[in-house]
Parts: C-alpha cells; structure tokens; sequence
C-alpha cells in the first residue's frame, strides 16, 4: 500500500504560495502575484516582485499618457481669443483611461509597497514617511532598495 504524495502549497510549480514573498520573480510572475494579491497588506513582497510590478505600471502609464496626447492633439483647435490650444473631444477618453488606471491600482500598489517595508523587517507604516516634503520619498527609496531582512518574517501570516 502507498501513500499518497504529500500536499504541495499552493502556486504554481516552482512559485512559493502567495503568503510568502518571491525571491526571484520573474516580470510576468511579478504582474499576475500583484493583481492576485490586490488588497493585501499583510506578508511580504521581494524586491523582484516590487520592482517588476513598477515597471509594469510605467510601461503602462506611459503608454496611456501618448494615447491621450495623441487623442488630444487629434481635433484640437486654437482659440483665437487667448492663443491657447483646444484638446479634441477625444481627448477625455484617454483622460478617463489615465484616471481608471490610476484609481484601479491606488490600493494594490499601497498594499505591494507595505508588503515590501515588511520584507525589510519595517512596519508598513513606515510608508507615511513619504509624505515628508523632499526627503520622504527618498527616505522610501532607500527602504525599497535595501536588501530583505530574514526577520520580516513576523508579517507573515
């Protein structure tokens, strides 16, 4: 008689389960863990996972931004009056894609950054520093990049 294998966690193969962080993340991996885990702010988030995920969003940023530019240079129009330019009436289409997207990750990417304070063994709460005129968001910076910290592992779950 056999055993049957052993439970593996959850994940995909060769991923750890979305309670732990991922050490080595691929771009894709990085993408898919931070929609899958949208609103979590407890655990830890590798510094692949955090990095990738904020190439992705200035990847798509920039590219909602050249659309609505675009759409705004297309029918646009010179006021004769004041000398100023128009934007065409499509230009609010691509406002409004800009602003989705802004407000579709608000909460996901305060979360991944919260996740990532915990992965270098600081509390979440440290991401108000960056309300700091100047110096708060280098302060962040610097935390975001700093190696992980074995001891984060107190915000696991």
């Amino acid at each position: 008689m056999t055993q049957p294998p052993a439970p593996q966690p959850a994940g995909v193969a060769g991923e750890p389960p979305l309670s732990q962080p991922f050490y080595g993340a691929s771009f894709g991996q990085a993408f898919s863990r931070f929609w899958k885990k949208y609103a979590t702010f407890t655990g830890r988030a590798s510094r692949s996972e955090f990095w990738w995920w904020y190439l992705a969003n200035v990847i798509v940023v920039g590219v909602l931004y050249a659309l609505t530019a675009i759409l705004g240079f297309s029918g646009a129009t010179i006021d004769a009056t004041t000398g100023t330019t128009v934007p065409g009436p499509l230009f609010v289409v691509g406002s409004s894609l800009l602003g989705l997207w802004g407000l579709a990750v608000l909460i996901p990417s305060l979360a991944l950054a919260w996740r990532r304070l915990h992965d270098t063994n600081r509390s979440g709460g440290f991401w108000f520093l960056g309300l700091i005129p100047f110096v708060g968001w280098i302060i962040l910076l610097v935390f975001y990049v700093s190696d992980s910290n074995p001891q984060g592992a107190r915000f696991d779950v």
